[in-house]
């Protein structure tokens, strides 16, 4: 791993802390990238991948976590902007600022590119994105969930449960989650079963809504799990846990990898069965090279850079990826 150096951002709603690529370089060097969510393993990942990019190509990356903050995301692009950005890469915390952001870096004549969830400019049209295909995630969460449901006698019976733990406020998730279910049902589990569990993003908010939805069906010995994101996962199936339900009682398919593999390297037992693997490193990577190749050459971003996926299980994820 490249050696970083720290340094802080000042804003006008407070301090947030950023990552430097390399040595200090010319400001017409700099590109950013936001996240929501930057304390996440994903968005870890993700800016890691940015920043190794950048420092290849000679520029200087900073990376700027806004946590779920709208007010602050539309700051840091402020803040951006103001420090001399040619490039700004963002995940943004809520969709409907796309016109806002969009606005903003047309006007600076910054190059823009949305991250994992896509946003659009004032006209409706799409700014470019790196990231995932939606619904090509879900469907392989679907297919991996709907085969190991199908290895169990659960769907003799009545007492199974699907929950789908959803950020309804996000399309990309509703396209992941939509299309887990879909798949689902194809294997022959019942639409009837699916029960939404909507959450923002975050395993504890998974948690605490997940217990309600187990307390309400008690008839429910047998659950499939699957979610926007692994820590949807993660607290789904530690509300399971908790109300006593046992690994072999859960069918989890994770979506990320980096939470589902954690009890798999520790070798406990847990409801994650599979899960899908997502490099945050290869989305941070694709978005600096695009930004970069804008800036050097003049041309238009690529409307999209799609990112590939693999489905992963504990006897086969450490052939693909690292557990930190």
């Amino acid at each position: 791993m490249r050696k970083r150096n720290s340094i802080v951002l000042a804003t006008a709603m407070g301090v947030m802390t950023a990552t430097v690529a390399g040595a200090a370089l010319a400001e017409d060097k700099l590109i950013v990238a936001i996240y929501k969510s930057g304390t996440q393993q994903y968005f870890i990942d993700q800016g890691e991948g940015f920043s190794r990019a950048a420092e290849e190509l000679g520029y200087e990356a900073r990376i700027i976590n806004v946590e779920m903050d709208s007010n602050l995301a539309i700051t840091a692009v402020s803040d951006a902007i103001a420090a001399g950005a040619r490039g700004i890469g963002i995940t943004a915390p809520d969709q409907s600022l796309g016109p806002a952001i969009a606005t903003a870096a047309a006007d600076a004549g910054v190059v823009l590119i949305a991250t994992d969830d896509p946003l659009t400019d004032s006209q409706g049209g799409a700014v470019p994105f790196a990231g995932f295909d939606g619904v090509a995630m879900g469907t392989k969460v679907g297919e991996r969930a709907g085969q190991l449901l199908a290895e169990t006698d659960w769907l003799s019976g009545d007492n199974y449960g699907i929950m789908s733990v959803e950020v309804q406020t996000l399309s990309v998730c509703n396209d992941r989650t939509g299309a887990a279910q879909a798949q689902l049902v194809a294997a022959g589990g019942s639409a009837d079963k699916v029960i939404s569990v909507t959450y923002d993003g975050t395993a504890d908010a998974a948690l605490s809504a997940a217990g309600p939805v187990i307390t309400a069906n008690p008839g429910v010995d047998h659950w499939v799990v699957y979610a926007c994101n692994d820590e949807g996962v993660l607290g789904a199936t530690n509300s399971l846990k908790n109300a006593g339900f046992g690994a072999d009682d859960v069918i989890a398919v994770g979506l990320g990898a980096y939470e589902a593999c954690r009890p798999w390297k520790a070798g406990i037992e847990t409801g994650f069965k599979a899960a899908l693997y997502i490099s945050g490193v290869d989305v941070g990577d694709a978005a600096a090279r695009a930004l970069i190749n804008s800036i050097e050459t003049g041309e238009p971003l690529p409307a999209m850079s799609v990112a590939n996926t693999t489905i992963v299980a504990p006897d086969t994820y450490a052939d693909i990826m690292s557990c930190d």
